[in-house]
């Protein structure tokens, strides 16, 4: 299939030929879904925190964190803003074909919103200042213009955490601000030390530096802290390869061949790279202005307190499990771990398989208490898109909690869909996550994915079909074979921005 030369390059991005290899397979065997058991519900893999239960789980993570235990937060900041703008540059398109005509914009509800509401916008008076520098360009679309295009903000080839999202009192703040102030509030040290992480792309990470730099002892001085903060890029290694309709490698004119981005997850390597006792994941533009962030920061210690009373409990079972022979392991214990695993980390024997054979029982036990633990907030449905909580059936015959993306669900499957319909809660990535073992030695992340979860998309380059290959999703796929909780959160700690005019919705305006 490969040439000398297609090894040479495949080894020069290092990548792994038998990877390559396999990603070709999969184009040829495709993905199989993912087969659901049923939803995840209150009492059911999710669990509620009552009043006093929340207040108890904030104050076991605030102690934890007195007595050293080291947090950070890892926010997935990569890729251009432009679906932010798709109403915006369909507009202008418009306009343009009718020699800019402002009566293009009848049809296109978006864009009058926004040129309605433009005077709300944080990042208003930097538009004004661009448009008014060239008076002569009559009409609205000028400001749609100054805003997506290079003449202007360029908003619409910057990424998200760049954009100023929220109006303050002699400041206007991007994502990337509000995430180092958030940060502040619950992923502080007992140091005053705040380790941030983000990924970027590698167009990006000097904008991202420089703002960095130009706020970085504002905000330690105003929030009393030190901001450690790092940036990483998505590895050319974990680009997927291209093939064409025929499932043979895709190739450029000279004869080398096509790699593509992976998707998010592929930023398992980049989460794999961190050294952190617990680590909070976040998406970039799930940020609110600070008279709202109560909500979030109280939730964001309740998951990080629940997975650290259940950290301690898992570790007891990990040591046991590994420092002792299955001879010297009463049966109480392997029984009392086995139901700590089944009840608590919701990992249920496969086929509801109870062991009967001791030195088994212990083998089974030893691999699932040796993985990563996670804690995911889950948001009651109120119609968002996005993944949901599933229980899900995996490939050694276990049940277990899982993150399920809509796309990995059988389309033509009546069974599948109706146990997704009866789905009550969504995934907003609200995550924590412990990547160390009880010894405080770190996993290694990759080994902990199912590799049977990635997604094929059908794509063009050069006017032929492209099919490319996404990695299984950060929070799905790779983090597939990790011991599960879910946690209720509260809708008002989901606040993302998908358009240009959610900017408008009461919980980012701050007037």
């Amino acid at each position: 299939m490969f040439t000398d030369n297609d090894i040479r390059q495949i080894t020069s991005r290092g990548s792994e030929l038998e990877k390559v290899t396999n990603q070709v397979e999969n184009f040829r065997k495709g993905f199989p879904y993912l087969q659901i058991m049923e939803a995840a519900s209150v009492d059911s893999g999710i669990i509620r925190l009552n009043a006093d239960e929340l207040n108890k789980m904030v104050a076991l993570y605030d102690e934890k964190i007195q007595n050293g235990c080291k947090p950070l937060k890892f926010v997935p900041a990569s890729g251009a803003a432009s679906r932010m703008f798709k109403a915006l540059f369909e507009a202008l398109d418009e306009c343009r074909a009718q020699n800019g005509s402002d009566n293009a914009l009848i049809r296109n509800e978006a864009a009058r919103k926004f040129l309605a509401s433009r005077e709300k916008f944080a990042f208003y008076a930097d538009l004004a200042e661009k448009v008014s520098t060239e008076p002569d360009i009559p009409g609205c679309v000028k400001w749609i213009d100054f805003l997506l295009n290079s003449k202007g903000l360029n908003y619409g080839a910057l990424p998200k955490g760049l954009l100023k999202f929220h109006k303050y009192a002699g400041e206007n703040r991007t994502p990337f601000e509000e995430h180092l102030v958030e940060g502040a509030l619950y992923a502080k040290d007992n140091e005053g030390i705040v380790k941030l992480h983000f990924t970027v792309s590698p167009e990006h990470q000097l904008l991202f530096e420089q703002l960095l730099a130009g706020v970085k002892s504002h905000y330690e001085k105003e929030l009393g802290v030190k901001l450690d903060v790092s940036f990483s890029q998505q590895k050319p290694s974990t680009d997927t390869i291209a093939v064409d309709a025929e499932n043979e490698p895709f190739r450029e004119k000279d004869g080398s061949l096509v790699f593509r981005p992976a998707g998010h997850g592929a930023l398992i390597e980049n989460l794999n790279d961190l050294d952190a006792d617990i680590i909070f994941i976040k998406n970039i533009d799930n940020v609110v202005p600070d008279r709202l962030k109560e909500h979030t920061v109280q939730y964001k210690k309740a998951i990080a307190g629940v997975l650290l009373k259940n950290l301690e409990k898992l570790f007891f079972y990990q040591k046991e499990l590994n420092e002792k022979h299955p001879i010297a392991l009463d049966s109480a214990f392997l029984a009392s771990a086995a139901s700590f695993l089944e009840n608590t980390l919701n990992t249920k024997p496969a086929g509801n398989q109870y062991y009967t054979e001791k030195e088994e029982l212990y083998y089974y036990l030893k691999e699932k208490f040796n993985r990563p633990l996670r804690v995911c907030g889950m948001v009651k449905n109120e119609g968002e898109p996005g993944g949901g909580p599933f229980w899900a059936l995996n490939s050694d015959g276990t049940v277990s909690l899982q993150v399920v993306e809509s796309s990995q669900i059988d389309p033509g499957s009546i069974q599948q869909q109706n146990i997704a319909k009866h789905a009550t809660h969504f995934n907003p990535v609200d995550l924590v996550c412990a990547v160390k073992n009880y010894k405080g030695e770190k996993y290694d992340l990759t080994q902990f994915t199912d590799p049977a979860t990635g997604f094929i998309s059908i794509k063009s380059k050069d006017g032929k079909e492209l099919k490319a290959q996404e990695l299984p999703g950060l929070w799905n796929g790779a983090m597939s074979n990790w011991n599960t909780l879910f946690v209720e959160v509260p809708i008002e700690t989901f606040n993302p921005v998908k358009t240009v005019n959610d900017l408008l919705r009461d919980q980012h305006l701050n007037d």
